[in-house]
């Protein structure tokens, strides 16, 4: 009995890293792979940043809707940061090998920041909602310190949920199979891996799901219900194409979002959902991060002026350097 018992526990320590499968299962596409990601990296990494560093050194942007514009930018930063560079290395080298510990601390920073980007979408619809149906007290409701209350407790909640299930997943033992069918570190993919029963915890982790989902989702879903029938009283047809441009942009991004996040940690798993889930992984880790900045900044006209303007600010500054440049040559000439 005692040698049983002792077997029974190098087994259950055994298991030291995890191996990411990710995209394994298409060799011929790797090399492919690699480049449209990395693409996506890169243009989602320099869209967010634009989009912050104009923010930042740009007063006229410094409203409550591009506050906001501002903090989705740096979660879309962090969240793609999180992820992406460790599946491109993967695909690059082949190395799919990933510490229990650093799993863990993905999983972390990917749920505390996927959960804080679904509050924040459902604030900035909120702010957009008392832009058009409440102009008037716009200015009162949306002041300095409720718009930081807003973005802080979004964060701090999203990050105090994901705490209490990440430390309840760390408790976990793994003794059997160590490969995870997926590109990165997900609740699911994970807990499937270990010895223990896990019941209460998918419990606790589907009901942490819904209250991160879905009052965000019904909240941005309701400001724009209303949004839509306030655009709909706007006289001028010109107003309302323009409005509605933008509503279905956003609503785009946010069904495109919210959707495949319910479908995969929400809706009751089947054998066909679950071959699928890695490829609805793909639009809210990898898309969405990249759509984000095109749809609701880069098409903004006040975002587009305070680009125009740091570009011409920026050729101004450069003549000027060379001209200067050329007067000191000519005066240690003379």
């Amino acid at each position: 009995m005692a040698v049983m018992a002792d077997t029974e526990v190098v087994n259950q320590t055994t298991v030291k890293e995890f191996i990411l499968l990710g995209f394994g299962n298409l060799p011929e596409l790797q090399s492919f792979l690699f480049l449209l990601f990395l693409l996506i990296y890169i243009v989602t990494m320099a869209g967010n940043i634009l989009i912050a560093v104009l923010f930042v050194t740009n007063q006229h942007l410094h409203t409550p809707m591009y506050f906001f514009l501002w903090i989705l930018s740096c979660l879309e930063i962090c969240y793609s940061s999180n992820i992406l560079p460790r599946m491109l290395a993967s695909l690059l080298t082949g190395d799919r090998t990933i510490s229990v510990s650093g799993c863990f601390v993905q999983y972390y920073f990917f749920g505390g920041l996927a959960a804080a980007e679904c509050y924040i979408l459902s604030v900035m619809s909120y702010d957009r909602y008392l832009a058009i149906c409440k102009p008037l007290h716009y200015g009162t409701l949306m002041n300095g310190k409720f718009r930081l209350q807003l973005a802080a407790g979004s964060c701090i909640i999203a990050f105090v949920v994901i705490t209490i299930l990440t430390c309840l997943m760390s408790q976990l033992t793994f003794c059997g199979p160590r490969e995870i069918d997926h590109f990165f570190c997900d609740f699911t993919p994970v807990v499937q891996l270990s010895c223990t029963d896990t019941y209460l915890l998918e419990f606790i982790a589907f009901c942490f799901a819904s209250i991160d989902i879905f009052p965000p989702f019904l909240l941005t879903l309701t400001s724009y219900i209303c949004i839509i029938a306030t655009i709909l009283r706007i006289p001028s047809t010109t107003g309302k194409q323009r409005a509605f441009s933008t509503c279905s942009s956003h609503l785009i991004v946010v069904t495109t979002f919210y959707g495949t996040l319910i479908i995969v940690y929400v809706v009751p798993r089947t054998n066909s959902l679950r071959d699928l889930n890695k490829v609805f992984s793909v639009f809210y880790t990898v898309l969405t991060p990249l759509l984000n900045p095109l749809i609701y900044s880069l098409r903004n006209k006040d975002v587009k002026e305070a680009l125009r303007k740091s570009l011409t600010m920026r050729k101004i500054l450069r003549k000027n350097t060379v001209s200067g440049g050329r007067c000191g040559c000519c005066r240690s000439i003379l």
